[in-house]
């Protein structure tokens, strides 16, 4: 195989990169076109958001969808070589240092390093000073953001060692990528990424502490799914097999750590964390931090737990380190440097500091560290003005600056030049260092900073080989496992109340979206007869169950109130119940909710879960385009006059779309998911929420006594709202009557719909989830609906009417449900996820110093 890239093609101007591989290697007529580059990218973003593959901050019709650009960035197996010896004295030589700074600290006394660049960093944690992890390395995991340099070689940005992010995404790029681009992809000999994951979780098998027996127990630590990197910490528990934990479902006792599970304590060994240190114990580190775990350094100094990357890595992060690596690895490891840095000067030394003051306007800026007030300046694009308030700020803390000399080339292609940067990993195994044989690339929209919040497409990095790759022996004795014995956890509190919010939302959407359709047939069919039976009945339906989408809130009305002749004010706004997450009890609502649990639990649910998903808030976001095309400024969705004809335009497609994609992902629960407990929680909300809704639906429609051609038009509604149309019509071929829809819809435990098999489903699930103190009011008040829908003689409830027009015995049946059912979903809440209040350092007496908690979410 002829080698590719093995010297950088460099263009004309000698300061940029050919984008394009070099695809000569191919059989002819097999390089990919620009319209399979155009059709693959089309495709690559269609898998991405059917992964449910995401960056940053989940904001409402905001593109926070992981940006991948199908064409790789292809390096040849010698260069790859010369890179990962050189990656591997890199991560060898950052983990002395690290050894070092953590205990003789010689490099200090020595003045190899300046005590300052050190000891001042808010990475360097005097807490844990001396504190060591098994295994004989600290620095476990390491990331490298890597750049072409003017001559066309490798050169280094950073380095990421507090708690390196993107491999997940790298291995997802991967995968799409080897799909959209197939043909290519099947002819190449491309290194795997595989192994780099396998290393990774014998590493953590490696350092953990002597408590830990034959069979550590790992978690990951994330700071929660409000983390813009939560996709792929998310995606790295899956592939490691590790449970995703917060700080709250964790705890200290006794000088060790356990997970929280809903039916005890669990030992906890080891933890990989993406939570930044200072965060993670609100009693040694940062007073008033909710993402950590209090006592969690006390753990650590006991020795019972061990964490990679260690607390205090961070340090290394500090970018006035880059310009003293060199002579660093002469005197730690006794080697030239391989991989060099960009050109870095440390403003905390006087002749740096002049050198930085005195350009300005050609250097890339940074603070050592970042913050509120403090961000990477490029001083070639600020005015005189900005340069001197710059400089003034440098003066005054030139310990807190570093000036670094832009580095090229860029990555040319059709748009133009634009910055680029891969990011390699490494993890500590066997003795050495494993690097990963790829890494994540990640282009910029425009020519100057690569930064996936501002706007970048990742790329995958494809090693080429000369020999395929062969499975390797640790791949096989992973999956074989180590004598057999299975580790696991239980399911935390908070993962808990998660799916069976879950299950609450997914059913709250698609009744949503049942009723809706009814009351939309019944608008078209109606809304031009209002003193018909049909627009009476209309009347009731959207009184009783849309009145939200009603200008005034209107409520129900009693028979006695009912005008023939009377005409709706004013056209509904269903299609806010559809689309606006500001209307109460919209589908919308229900939707972004479901997809914000699903999130937090992503590590417990089966992958294809996510399309669906992302399919219907993609629905929701088109149709929310299209009508705002057409909107004047002002209030909701639809605003200003209104025709009767326009109130379902276009609202039936839609909402079809969206109950097919419901309809999967409750497909893909019931079939793609192990019946252990957090199933159980999430089925038992699916059905709590299943039975309150269809007891307030028959309170709402049927309590009152109607005209019997307005009634019949009310039951088939309900029916249809009910999904129990087809069969009550197979049944029951003369019409519609209370009783027989009563017993189909309360009675019938054949029914999927019914009240009765809802019932017997949830007390299934309640009983397959263990209890941490006793559950009797909560089965007590269960069993009691269970005693009411047994009792409920639905002829004689449905025939008995009051003088003014009323079913009162069904009345205070269904009323009695309902409460029972209510009291029930807060005994489920109180019995199950109740979670102790997050402890707090004892000068936090106003509250975390972090922000506010997000919304949790309307229950």
């Amino acid at each position: 195989m002829t080698d590719l890239l093995s010297s950088p093609r460099l263009l004309g101007d000698g300061t940029t990169i050919a984008h394009r591989p070099d695809w000569a290697w191919l059989p002819p007529g097999a390089a990919p076109t620009d319209a399979d580059l155009a059709r693959a990218g089309r495709q690559a973003e269609q898998l991405l958001a059917g992964h449910g593959v995401t960056y940053g901050a989940d904001r409402l019709d905001t593109d926070h969808h992981w940006r991948l650009d199908p064409l790789p960035v292809v390096v040849d197996e010698r260069e790859w070589a010369r890179l990962d010896a050189a990656l591997v004295q890199r991560a060898e030589l950052l983990d002395a240092v690290l050894h070092d700074l953590y205990g003789a600290r010689r490099l200090l006394d020595d003045r190899v390093l300046p005590p300052t660049a050190v000891l001042s960093h808010p990475g360097f944690l005097r807490p844990v000073d001396g504190l060591r992890l098994p295994g004989g390395r600290e620095l476990v995991l390491t990331a490298t953001d890597l750049v072409r340099d003017a001559s066309g070689e490798w050169c280094v940005l950073a380095d990421r060692t507090q708690a390196p992010s993107g491999a997940g995404y790298a291995m997802e790029d991967r995968r799409v990528v080897a799909q959209v681009l197939a043909p290519v992809y099947r002819q190449a000999s491309i290194a795997r990424l595989g192994p780099f994951f396998h290393a990774l979780r014998k590493a953590l098998v490696e350092v953990a502490p002597p408590t830990a027996g034959d069979a550590p127990r790992a978690v990951l630590l994330s700071p929660g799914p409000g983390s813009e990197t939560a996709f792929d910490q998310a995606y790295l528990a899956s592939m490691l097999g590790l449970p995703l934990v917060e700080g709250s479902d964790l705890v200290v006792r006794a000088g060790r750590l356990f997970l929280q599970g809903i039916d005890g304590l669990e030992p906890v060994d080891v933890v990989l964390r993406r939570v930044d240190a200072e965060w993670c114990d609100s009693l040694e580190l940062r007073a008033g931090s909710r993402l950590g775990v209090p006592g969690f350094v006390h753990a650590l100094r006991r020795g019972t737990v061990s964490v990679v990357n260690p607390l205090g890595a961070s340090v290394l992060e500090n970018p006035a380190l880059l310009g003293y690596l060199p002579r660093l690895a002469r005197a730690v490891l006794d080697q030239d440097l391989t991989l060099a840095s960009a050109p870095t000067w440390w403003c905390g030394e006087e002749r740096a500091l002049r050198h930085v003051l005195g350009r300005l306007d050609r250097l890339v800026v940074k603070p050592t560290v970042h913050g509120p007030r403090t961000t990477t300046v490029l001083g070639w694009t600020l005015s005189a003005a900005e340069r001197e308030e710059l400089a003034a700020r440098i003066t005054a803390e030139p310990w807190r600056w570093v000036g670094q000399e832009p580095v090229g080339p860029v990555l040319a292609d059709e748009d133009g030049p634009r910055a680029a940067v891969m990011r390699t990993f490494a993890v500590a195994h066997a003795g050495t260092y494993t690097v990963m044989a790829g890494g994540l690339a990640r282009v910029a929209d425009d020519d100057q900073v690569v930064t996936s919040s501002a706007g970048a497409s990742a790329k995958d990095v494809w090693v080429l080989a000369s020999q395929p790759a062969e499975p390797d022996a640790t791949v096989r004795e992973d999956v074989a496992g180590a004598g057999g014995r299975a580790v696991g956890y239980g399911i935390s509190p908070r993962a808990a109340e998660n799916l069976y919010w879950m299950g609450r939302y997914a059913e709250r959407a698609e009744d949503g979206v049942r009723v809706l359709r009814a009351v939309a047939d019944r608008w078209d069919d109606y809304h031009r007869t209002p003193g018909s039976a049909g627009g009476r009945a209309l009347e009731v339906l959207l009184t009783a169950l849309t009145p939200a989408a009603l200008a005034d809130g209107a409520q129900a009305a009693p028979a006695s109130d009912v005008d023939p002749a009377h005409v709706v004010p004013s056209p509904p706004a269903l299609r806010d119940l559809l689309l606006d997450q500001g209307t109460p009890g919209s589908v919308a609502r229900a939707v972004r909710r479901l997809g914000a649990s699903a999130a937090t639990v992503r590590d417990q649910l089966s992958t294809d879960t996510f399309g669906p998903l992302a399919r219907i808030e993609r629905t929701l976001r088109d149709e929310r385009t299209r009508v705002r095309a057409r909107q004047q400024p002002g209030g909701g969705l639809d605003v200003g006059p209104v025709p009767p004809g326009s109130v379902t335009a276009g609202l039936r497609p839609t909402l079809d779309r969206v109950l097919e994609s419901l309809l999967a992902i409750s497909g893909i629960a019931a079939e793609g998911l192990t019946r252990d407990v957090g199933w159980h929680l999430l089925d038992a909300g699916r059905r709590l929420e299943r039975a309150q809704r269809l007891v307030a639906m028959l309170q709402a429609t049927l309590v009152v006594r109607r005209p019997g051609d307005v009634e019949d038009l009310l039951l088939e509604s309900v029916l249809l709202a009910a999904e129990s149309a087809i069969t009550y019509r197979r049944r029951h071929q003369g019409g519609a009557d209370v009783a027989s829809v009563l017993d189909l819809l309360v009675h019938d435990r054949t029914n999927p719909r019914s009240l009765a098999f809802a019932l017997d489903r949830l007390l299934a699930d309640l009983e397959a989830v263990p209890a941490p103190r006793s559950a009797a009011q909560r089965d007590h008040l269960l069993h009691g609906v269970a005693g009411l829908v047994a009792e409920l003689d639905t002829v004689a409830v449905g025939n008995e009417v009051s003088e003014d027009g009323r079913r009162v015995r069904l009345a205070d049946a269904l009323g009695s449900m309902l409460w029972r059912l209510r009291e029930a979903s807060d005994e489920i809440e109180r019995v199950h996820f109740v979670r102790p209040a997050p402890s707090r350092a004892l000068d936090d007496l106003w509250g975390s110093t972090y922000g506010d908690p997000g919304e949790g979410g309307e229950r």
